[in-house]
Order: C-alpha cells, then sequence, then structure tokens
C-alpha cells in the first residue's frame, strides 16, 4: 500500500479519524496552556537567565517549552516521568510491585499506574517549590512574597498533575505515547523560534559549525532509524501434530529480538534521574541552615563540571537500557509460550534453556543499542565543549526524542490500518 492510499484510508476510516483528531485537539490545548504564564515575571530578566543556563534548557524539552515563559504548566510530563521511574526502580527491590507489574494482568498494571499517579503529587510540589524560590532569587520573579510563592506552587503543581493527565488521555483515545507526545510537541514548537535565532544571529564565521551540526543530525537520524529497526531473528520451528486425519505444525518461522527494545525510555529517564539531584540542590539553597547549604553546594559543584555531568549522563543511559529492558522483555515468559504452543528453537532444549539462550541473545544485542543510545546523548555536549555553542547541547537529545517518536507513532499507525484492512 503506497503512501497517499494508506493517508485515504486513516481519513476515510472514522475511528482512526477520531483518535488523530482527539490528538491534535489535545495538543492544541497544550500549545495554548503553555503560553499562559504564572503572575509576576519580569520577562527580561527570565531571557538572560535561560539563555546562560543549560540545565534549564534540558529541563525545556520535558515542560514542552512552557519552562521558556514560565507558562503554568512549566514543569511539564518531568514530576510523572520521575515517579514513573521511582516506582520502576522498586520494582527490582519489591517483588509484589513486580508482580504487580508483570503477572496480575491489566489489574495489577492499572494499580500500578495509580501509585506513578500519586507518586507525581509531591514530586511536583518539590520542583515547584524549588524552581520558584531559585527564580525569585535571580529575579525573574518580582514578588517573592510567601502567598504569592504559595499560589504559583499550587499552580504549577495543578498545571503538572493536567499535563498528565492529557498525557494519559493521549494514551487511551489516541494514538502511540501521550507523554512522548507531548515532549515531541514541545521540542517542534521550538523549533521555528530557534531559526529565527539563528538566522538573526547568523555570522558567516560558523558556517562550517552550522554544517557539521546539520550533517551530524542526518547522520544521527539515519543512526537511529537503522538501531531501532534492527533485530535479532531467532529461528523457531513448530513441531508435527496429528489430529485425526490431519497434520499440523512443522512450519519454520523466526522470534524477532529488537536490538533496542527500549526506544528512547532510556535518555528520558537519565535526564529525569540527572535534573532531580540539581532540584533537590535548589530547594536546599533555599533554607538557612549551614548544612544544607553545604550539601547544595556540593551537588552543584558536581553537576557543573562537564566531564562528572557527561559521564553519569552516559552511564544512566546505557544502565537504563539494560534495566528498561529487564522489566518489560520476559525470557521466561517466551520460553513458557514456546512451549506450550509446541514450538522450539532448533538445537536448544525446551524450558529453562531455551529462557537462558534468550537471554544470553538478548543480553549481547542490548549492548549495541545501550552504546549507541549513550553516544549519541553525550556527544551534543562534547559539541559544545568544543564549538562553544549552548544550543548545541540539547539538538541530539531532541532530535533523538523527535526521531524515536514519529518512528514509533508511524508504527502505530500502521498497525492500526492493518487492523482495519483484515
Amino acid at each position: 500500500m503506497d503512501f497517499l492510499q494508506k493517508l485515504k484510508l486513516i481519513w476515510s476510516d472514522m475511528s482512526l479519524r477520531k483518535r488523530l483528531l482527539f490528538i491534535g485537539v489535545m495538543l492544541i490545548a497544550f500549545r495554548l496552556l503553555s503560553a499562559i504564564p504564572i503572575p509576576g515575571i519580569d520577562i527580561a530578566q527570565l531571557e538572560s537567565f535561560l539563555a546562560n543556563n543549560q540545565f534549564f534548557g534540558l529541563l525545556n524539552i520535558f515542560s514542552g517549552g512552557g519552562l521558556s515563559n514560565l507558562s503554568i504548566v512549566m514543569l511539564g510530563v518531568g514530576p510523572y516521568i520521575t515517579a514513573s521511574i521511582i516506582m520502576q526502580l522498586l520494582t527490582m527491590m519489591f517483588p509484589k510491585l513486580k508482580a504487580m507489574y508483570q503477572e496480575e494482568g491489566e489489574s495489577g498494571r492499572a494499580k500500578f499506574a495509580q501509585y506513578s499517579r500519586l507518586l507525581s503529587m509531591p514530586l511536583a510540589l518539590i520542583q515547584a517549590f524549588g524552581f520558584l524560590v531559585l527564580l525569585s532569587r535571580q529575579g525573574v520573579i518580582t514578588d517573592p512574597a510567601f502567598f504569592s510563592t504559595a499560589t504559583n506552587v499550587i499552580i504549577v503543581t495543578g498545571g503538572s498533575l493536567l499535563m498528565m493527565w492529557i498525557g494519559e488521555m493521549m494514551t487511551e483515545y489516541g494514538i502511540g505515547n501521550g507523554t512522548s507526545l507531548i515532549i515531541f510537541a514541545g521540542i517542534v514548537a521550538s523549533l521555528p523560534s530557534a531559526l529565527a535565532q539563528l538566522a538573526f544571529a547568523f555570522d558567516p564565521s560558523d558556517v562550517p559549525m552550522y554544517l557539521g551540526f546539520l550533517a551530524l543530525s542526518v547522520l544521527v537520524v539515519f543512526g537511529v532509524v537503522v538501531v531501532t529497526e534492527a533485530e535479532r531473528p531467532i529461528p523457531v520451528t513448530y513441531a508435527k501434530r496429528v489430529r485425526g486425519m490431519k497434520v499440523y505444525g512443522g512450519v519454520s518461522t523466526y522470534l524477532p529480538l529488537r536490538v533496542n527494545q527500549a526506544g528512547v525510555i532510556p535518555i528520558i529517564f537519565a535526564l529525569s534521574i540527572m535534573l532531580f539531584p540539581q532540584m533537590i540542590a535548589t530547594v536546599l539553597s533555599a533554607f538557612d541552615n549551614t548544612i544544607l547549604h553545604a550539601i547544595s553546594s556540593f551537588l552543584n559543584t558536581i553537576f557543573s563540571n562537564s566531564w562528572v555531568y557527561s559521564s553519569l549522563y552516559f552511564i544512566l543511559v546505557f544502565l537504563f537500557t539494560y534495566f528498561y529492558t529487564a522489566v518489560t522483555f520476559d525470557p521466561d515468559t517466551i520460553s513458557t509460550n514456546l512451549q506450550k504452543n509446541g514450538a522450539f528453537i532448533p538445537g536448544v532444549r525446551p524450558g529453562a534453556t531455551t529462557s537462558a539462550y534468550i537471554a544470553s541473545v538478548t543480553t549481547r544485542i542490548t549492548l549495541v543499542g545501550a552504546t549507541f543510545l549513550a553516544i549519541v546523548a553525550v556527544l551534543p555536549l562534547a559539541m559544545q565543549g568544543l564549538t562553544g555553542n549552548a544550543s548545541l547541547a540539547i539538538g541530539g537529545t531532541a532530535l533523538l526524542i523527535v526521531v524515536s517518536v514519529v518512528l514509533d507513532f508511524i508504527k502505530k499507525i500502521d498497525a492500526q490500518v492493518s487492523m482495519r484492512e483484515y
């Protein structure tokens, strides 16, 4: 089926059309909310502060651009992502949580998601308070009084919970992952202003740097597509079964194992973890206590060092790729399903041996995906160190998220189209 036929089928199908229109309406609502600022902001001071702060540049990705004008949804889906990470980490420590997530089916995952939502609220309160106190000290917020700060904290926390709700509605009634689409929309929405700034500040001497960044972007897009689509096929044979006068089975197929099963999730997880200590440092700096100030200063010193920051970022992306693959991919379940259906991997005994073989292959191919993601995540930071251009620091991460979300969205649409064809 060619592209035009696919578009015609999508638009002619009422269910698909409603899902796509729902996503469009929700994204428009999100962009409108991100344009409503909280009260009492010095715009000139805000622009000056954001221009020289890489930490807030990265956080702006999660807020979908809402942080650049201190909108009521300035935190975006950041607290919900952090809460999801914490809950998934807890599954490694508490078997009951892991059983709830993996073995109790839809009801267990619903309870798990509810715990993540409940955890999002205190995280949003902490982040909102920390940011607003920091911005008040920088002169960005003109009224640092207690009542005004408390009001803004409630507004920003409510905005974050609203974004969490919008993301979940998009996942349920739309197509694809709503949280990823919100982050994608924020990145894409910031492109026109970024291009306008580059055009306004154009210097002919920077042409080689721009061309290098463009070439790197093309390579990253190509690499992301290749690694995302890459699979390691494991041959599977179905045993012959005789039922009455007919023989069933005996066919050979393969089990496709993706090189990067985690997608862009490790990047988002790693960024959330990297941002969280800096948020804690910001909150601690607001208290008049020598010990808390010392802890805040120590955290700020660690994360302001580009070598330490890049190394931690690389390691976190690498580890989270393995972690997320381990949480979402269960070789024991696949082995059991193969055995129940009379299938086996040639040369491998069914049961525990098959499970160990699949786990071994997954571990080896995930090494490639994890290394690629980690290199792409750190590469823009290296480019910033070489060129001194802060805008390149978020380019690679944003590009990686955009390409991965677009690929995932296209696959989800293809799946919906295929279902309707059958």
